[in-house]
C-alpha cells in the first residue's frame, strides 16, 4: 500500500498496559502494539508509546507518517479526565482529523456493537459503562488514587495490604500472604514496594490472586469478593438491570464472574469484539462525518 485512500481510517486504543493502534483501508488491517499509554498518570510517556506505535504502523503499511497523519482517526485513551487533556493531545498529535475521547466508547462499542447492555472493564485500572437506545452512560475510571475499582491495580494494592494485615494478625495467614512475603523479601521489601510502584507495577500482581483464589485460598477470595460488589455497585450506578447483558472485559474482568451475584452471573455475555475493533468502528463513523 503506497498511497492512502479516502476509506482509510486509525484507531487508537491506549490504556495502563499497552497502546494498540490499527490502520484499515477498506481492504485489509496492519496493526501495532506498544507499552502503557494513561495520558493522566504519564502524559509525555503516553505520547511516546503512541508515536512509536505509529512509527511502527506507517512502516508495516509502507506509508510515510506525514501520510498517517492525513487520515482520520479515533483516539480512545485511559486518563482522559477533561478539556485540558484532550487540547494538549490535540495539540501534539499529528493528525489532521482526529476525534479523541477516554477509553471507554471504544471498549463498549467493540464488547456490545450497538446492542443495548454494560460492560464492566477492569484492566490496569476499571471503568463501568452501558448503553440503551445509542445513549451511552458511564462511571468510575477516576485512576488508581480514586477510584479503578475492582482494577488489576485494586487486587494488587489490595494483596499487599491484607498480607501486611496478617502479620498484624487482623487477618489469618494465607498460601497467597506467605507466597507475597516470599516474593517482596519479607514486609520491609512490600512496604518499599508499594511505596514506588506504578499502577501497572500492582496490577503484575493481579494473576498471583487470581490463581491462588482458584484454589481456595482464603485471603485472595476475600480480595476477589471486594471486587466484585464494587463491579455489581457500580453497574447498577449506571443503571444496569436484571435481563441486560453484561460483559466482563479487560485482563482481570472475567475472574470476576464466580463471585458476582446470581442474578448478574445470569447476564454475563461474552464481549463481541476487543476495544480496538470499537475504536475501529468509532473512527469509520467519524471519517463520514469528516468526509460528508
Amino acid at each position: 500500500m503506497s498511497e492512502s485512500r479516502d476509506s482509510s481510517v486509525i484507531a487508537i486504543d491506549g490504556g495502563g498496559t499497552q497502546c494498540r493502534l490499527a490502520l484499515d483501508d477498506g481492504k485489509s488491517i496492519v496493526a501495532a502494539e506498544t507499552g502503557s499509554a494513561n495520558v493522566s498518570t504519564d502524559f509525555d510517556g503516553a505520547l511516546s508509546e503512541i508515536f512509536a506505535g505509529l512509527d511502527s504502523l506507517a512502516e508495516r503499511a509502507d506509508l510515510k507518517l506525514e501520510s498517517l497523519s492525513r487520515i482520520p482517526a479515533f483516539v480512545g485513551l485511559a486518563g482522559m479526565t477533561g478539556a485540558s487533556i484532550s487540547e494538549r493531545l490535540h495539540a501534539a498529535l499529528p493528525f489532521t482529523h482526529v476525534r479523541i475521547e477516554d477509553d471507554r466508547a471504544a471498549a463498549l462499542r467493540g464488547a456490545l456493537g450497538l446492542a443495548d447492555g454494560a460492560i464492566a472493564h477492569c484492566g490496569t485500572g476499571s471503568f463501568f459503562a452501558a448503553q440503551s437506545q445509542g445513549t451511552m452512560r458511564s462511571a468510575g475510571g477516576w485512576g488508581p488514587v480514586l477510584g479503578d475499582e475492582a482494577s488489576a491495580h485494586f487486587v494488587g494494592k489490595a494483596a499487599l495490604s491484607l498480607t501486611l494485615k496478617t502479620i498484624d494478625g487482623q487477618y489469618p495467614t494465607s498460601p497467597l500472604a506467605k507466597r507475597i512475603l516470599t516474593d517482596c523479601d519479607g514486609t520491609a521489601g512490600i512496604v518499599c514496594l508499594a511505596g514506588s510502584a506504578s499502577p501497572s507495577k500492582f496490577g503484575a500482581l493481579a494473576p498471583l490472586v487470581t490463581e491462588f483464589a482458584k484454589r481456595g485460598d482464603m485471603l485472595a477470595e476475600h480480595i476477589m469478593r471486594a471486587g466484585a460488589r464494587d463491579i455489581s455497585t457500580m453497574l447498577q450506578v449506571i443503571g444496569w438491570h436484571s435481563g441486560l447483558p453484561v460483559c466482563l472485559t479487560g485482563g482481570i474482568g472475567a475472574h470476576y464472574a464466580p463471585y458476582l451475584p446470581a442474578e448478574l452471573q445470569n447476564d454475563l455475555t461474552p464481549p463481541l469484539d476487543e476495544p480496538l475493533a470499537g475504536a475501529l468502528s468509532l473512527a469509520a463513523e467519524f471519517a463520514q462525518e469528516v468526509l460528508a
